[in-house]
């Protein structure tokens, strides 16, 4: 290929990438700062009292249209990227400008907790992202919110249940409020992070099955860190049902360090056990808020070592069989497995994830097509896939605008010759130097297409 390139050059942005194949993969790594738990603090510092100093803050598309909203509204944020450091000077829930239109490209967390957040405040906000964005449902969080009296609606005809949103805000007059939990998450963690500012305590119960627990009981650590009260609801079966949130209060400004991304491990951990490597992630241990840590004991079920320290956490030996799981609880690692599952003796089925259909991309459908496109053999169903590994073949993997699809599939050049990644800058969502940190700990300079 005569346009192929061993580096990037600063003028232009490359059409693709490929990652060649390699020895074992031995090193250690610190990715960067979550990005689940930069956008709660964002959201946690920005309405508090009093000056936030963060550190480990990520840089990347989805933090960055988190910041540029809330400098809209009127607060002083500085910034220093060069040292994952930002100091924001919180509102106490009262936002120095009234009004606002924002472009949240598409970060499903920055949409989802800001209109939370600017519904628990007064002035008139419009939300909007690019096209993908407005195709992603958000109508139970909508629906949450005006249980709590808001007035929030969908100004999309196309897709009613979708973006971009219209806020006429007014406060919160707190109450019960049902929230789907089968969908995302983040609808839930988003009434909870409001919910402080209402006019009174907020009963959030949560209707049908919860899917990404972790995330939540992130979201409720970050919230106590920054001074916030809240309980924990189960029912009879010990499950959680719900949560009671006291209010009228106020976040308190506080110094908070953000944990290294542990979904952005999880391609890191699979590079070991696609090359029966060691691969050694700094920042994080077994207690990380971030519940995609439990990757790495998927990893151990297909044959992998798994060794945790005080502040690392260390996987080593190859992947040597498929498995069947249930990935509700992480399920943003699930194109990370599948890229895994390729190389093992025998089927992985992945159960539990019907949500990720709904993600940047549908992680299920589009997955099995690119899956399919090396080669593998994909049923797939409406909650998960089955993946029988077959003899690969070199292949251009389409990432749909999916940082994850982008990420994971570019480790299965570690084992398959010819596979090039479209639109590797895709990753800068959450991992803008994701290829550069690969090369890193692989000793070899990935190959970039203009």
């Amino acid at each position: 290929m005569s346009n192929a390139s061993p580096m990037p050059v600063t003028q232009s942005k490359p059409t693709r990438v490929m990652v060649q194949p390699c020895q074992s993969v031995v090193g250690e790594i610190r990715p960067p700062g979550s990005k689940s738990i930069t956008n709660r603090a964002l959201i946690c510092a920005a309405m508090a009292r009093g000056v936030s100093h963060l550190t480990g803050v990520l840089d990347s598309e989805d933090t960055t249209v988190m910041v540029q909203a809330w400098q809209q509204l009127g607060l002083n944020v500085e910034w220093r990227r060069d040292h994952a450091e930002l100091s924001i000077v919180g509102c106490g829930g009262v936002f120095p400008k009234d009004h606002g239109d924002f472009f949240i490209a598409n970060s499903g967390t920055t949409i989802r907790f800001l209109t939370a957040a600017l519904a628990s405040g007064k002035g008139q906000f419009k939300i909007h992202g690019v096209p993908r964005m407005h195709q992603r449902p958000i109508e139970d969080l909508l629906d949450g919110l005006r249980q709590l009296g808001a007035d929030v609606q969908s100004l999309n005809h196309e897709f009613p249940n979708c973006p971009p949103v219209h806020l006429a805000a007014r406060g919160l007059s707190g109450g019960k409020s049902k929230v789907a939990g089968n969908v995302s998450s983040q609808f839930l963690s988003g009434l909870m992070m409001a919910a402080p500012y209402a006019q009174a305590n907020v009963e959030l119960v949560i209707d049908g099955e919860l899917v990404s627990k972790p995330y939540v009981d992130m979201t409720a650590a970050v919230m106590k860190s920054f001074g916030v009260t809240i309980q924990e609801v189960v029912n009879e079966q010990q499950e959680c049902s719900g949560y009671v949130i006291q209010a009228p209060t106020s976040y308190q400004a506080i110094d908070y360090s953000i944990e290294p991304d542990a979904s952005a491990a999880s391609y890191f951990f699979a590079a070991a056990a696609l090359t029966g490597g060691r691969v050694r992630v700094l920042g994080l241990s077994k207690n990380a808020l971030q519940g995609d840590v439990g990757f790495v004991e998927v990893l151990r079920k297909m044959g992998c070592e798994v060794t945790y320290g005080d502040n690392w956490i260390e996987v080593s030996g190859s992947a040597r069989h498929g498995i069947d799981i249930n990935m509700n609880a992480i399920s943003d690692t699930v194109q990370t497995l599948a890229a895994v599952s390729l190389f093992v003796e025998g089927p992985t089925t992945i159960r539990g994830v019907e949500h990720n259909r709904h993600k940047e991309t549908d992680r299920i459908g589009d997955l099995a097509t690119e899956l399919r496109r090396l080669g593998a053999q994909v049923e797939e169903f409406q909650d998960g896939l089955r993946i029988i590994p077959q003899k690969l073949n070199p292949a251009e993997i389409h990432t749909y605008h999916d940082h994850r699809m982008a990420m994971s599939m570019a480790l299965v050049g570690l084992r398959q010759e010819g596979v090039w990644i479209l639109d590797p800058k895709c990753t800068e969502k959450t991992y803008p130097k994701f290829f550069e940190d690969l090369g890193r700990i692989t000793n070899q300079v990935p190959v970039y297409d203009f």
